[in-house]
């Protein structure tokens, strides 16, 4: 045996609920995340313990999502949005017989057929059932995130804003979970050393970082990234290894850019006439993702140059490149255990949405990487099972970082989105001088409760990284307002003493997360 590998899947969307409307675009995102990766990761990893592997994936659901995928009003919204593909499927069926598209359409129609048949017979409509089975039986292993994803390191200004951060996304895991949360993903993989004391107040015992966020740790590690470190504080903190992430991530040295994978950017939904695709799109008619993409990637071409897609082929090329990822880990950790003389662990995090969203075969790359590596030279682990079997873990001090562009948090604080973190910090101070002044009782207990759910929710890392990136800008920029907006009313209305009910209400149905937030106790004391 040569060494360990430490899959983590990152799943994370902002929350997004909008019970105002009918069909919402941004409500989509969900609604995709869950047809093209969640039910199908979910899907292979019930075959994979059907057959008696145990695949052990460390999978990370953050707060916002759990809260989404159990919201009654996004799963009606969600059965819609699948009967409305399977209504789609059929028409595509009808419109290509006979021609060159048939066999693709007859597979997205197959596909759908068995991701509702598998929400509803195997999950009894509930996604979070899935995972929350497999942690159960010990398949896979389920870690938390900030409670709405917030960069922990820009908010360390107001330290109740951090802890706030970290109390309320245990108290959300222990709701969905029932369990207590051994690790976490620091959301963007955002660390500074102070952070790992709130980590410990609240039984947090691991935690992943980007490879420098190790690697120029104090003093050096001996191990580099093949080995955890040990914090001064007792932590255990894991590094990425950039050479399995390049495999994968790379856009262009990566498996997801293969030829023969399904090319992403090409669908329906802009192809065809607008009459024909409008029940499927925006409402306004502006063209959107529709999921029927019939062409492969083909190369450096046009779009309207792609080739035909075969679903057959590409799933032939995602097990090759699952074998190839496995003997590369193999000859890796064979290469690593001579030069370091102990068993490496290869850490290998991505972002969930990239199986089966961006990359449609990923997660039968997955399936046949976990089929075949209990039969490998490299075991699949755990982060605490690795921890129980290497106990003398050499102690290091790991660096402020994050993940992302340039790795220190450029993405999220610049000069395009700056002006957010001026809001931030004034209604986090605003919370804690609530505390030591206002009154408790029912009246103001209700609205300190949205206030602090509309910080948080304003506090996402989603909504800087949309402006920085200008992906969502508009939206993002929006949801902003809304929650300051919101907060600076809900502030207005306690001062006064006096609440517009159904004000009050539309806020609290549409920004619903953390129904069992309860500011006198998650809102910390300075």
């Amino acid at each position: 045996m040569n060494g360990y590998l430490l899959t983590v899947l990152h799943h994370h969307l902002p929350f997004v609920k909008h019970p105002e409307y009918k069909y919402f675009q941004e409500e989509h995102w969900l609604f995709e995340a869950i047809v093209e990766s969640y039910i199908p990761l979910l899907q292979k990893l019930f075959r994979l313990t059907s057959q008696g592997v145990k695949p052990k994936l460390t999978v990370s659901l953050t707060p916002p999502l759990c809260e989404m995928l159990a919201d009654p009003i996004l799963n009606e919204k969600f059965k819609e949005f699948l009967e409305r593909s399977k209504e789609l499927a059929e028409k595509e069926v009808r419109r290509n017989r006979g021609t060159e598209l048939e066999e693709v359409s007859l597979f997205y129609k197959r596909r759908f057929e068995e991701i509702e048949n598998f929400f509803f017979q195997e999950l009894n409509g509930s996604v979070l059932k899935g995972y929350k089975e497999l942690q159960e039986e010990g398949s896979i292993e389920i870690i938390s995130s900030g409670a709405t994803h917030g960069l922990l390191p820009a908010l360390q200004g107001v330290e109740e804003a951090v802890e706030c951060q970290i109390k309320v996304a245990v108290k959300n895991y222990r709701k969905h979970f029932e369990r207590e949360p051994k690790g976490i993903w620091l959301p963007e993989c955002g660390y500074y050393p102070e952070v790992e004391g709130f980590l410990k107040k609240y039984g947090i015992g691991y935690f992943f970082l980007d490879s420098h966020g190790i690697l120029l740790g104090k003093p050096l590690p001996p191990f580099g990234v093949y080995s955890p470190v040990k914090t001064p504080k007792g932590l255990t903190a894991f590094g990425r290894d950039p050479v399995s992430s390049k495999q994968v991530w790379s856009s262009k040295e990566g498996y997801p850019g293969d030829p023969v994978y399904r090319e992403f950017y090409r669908d329906i939904g802009f192809d065809l006439p607008l009459e024909y695709v409008a029940p499927y799109i925006n409402p306004d008619g502006s063209r959107t993702y529709t999921g029927f993409k019939y062409y492969r990637i083909t190369g450096e071409v046009p779009l309207d140059k792609k080739e035909i897609y075969n679903p057959e082929r590409a799933l032939d090329r995602a097990r090759e490149h699952a074998e190839h990822f496995l003997n590369s880990r193999e000859k890796q950790c064979l290469e690593v255990k001579g030069k370091i003389g102990r068993e490496p662990i290869i850490v290998a995090p991505f972002d969930a949405e990239l199986f089966g969203h961006w990359w449609f075969e990923g997660p039968e790359f997955l399936f046949n990487l976990f089929t075949r590596l209990n039969d490998s030279s490299i075991r699949p682990t755990f982060a605490d099972e690795y921890c129980q079997k290497y106990t003398n873990l050499p102690v290091s001090q790991p660096t402020t970082s994050s993940w992302g562009d340039r790795g220190y948090f450029d993405v999220w604080v610049n000069g395009e989105n700056d002006w957010v973190y001026f809001h931030l910090y004034g209604m986090a101070l605003e919370l804690r001088r609530l505390k030591k002044t206002i009154e408790k009782n029912p009246f103001s207990t209700r609205v300190l409760n949205q206030m602090l759910r509309e910080l948080l929710l304003a506090q996402s890392s989603d909504w800087t990284f949309l402006i920085a990136t200008k992906t969502a800008k508009e939206y993002a920029v929006n949801r902003l307002r809304e929650h300051i907006s919101n907060f600076n009313r809900l502030k207005k209305w306690l001062i006064s003493g006096r609440v517009p009910e159904e004000e009050i209400r539309k806020i609290e149905e549409k920004n619903s997360i953390f129904q069992e937030i309860n500011f006198w106790e998650d809102w910390p004391c300075p």
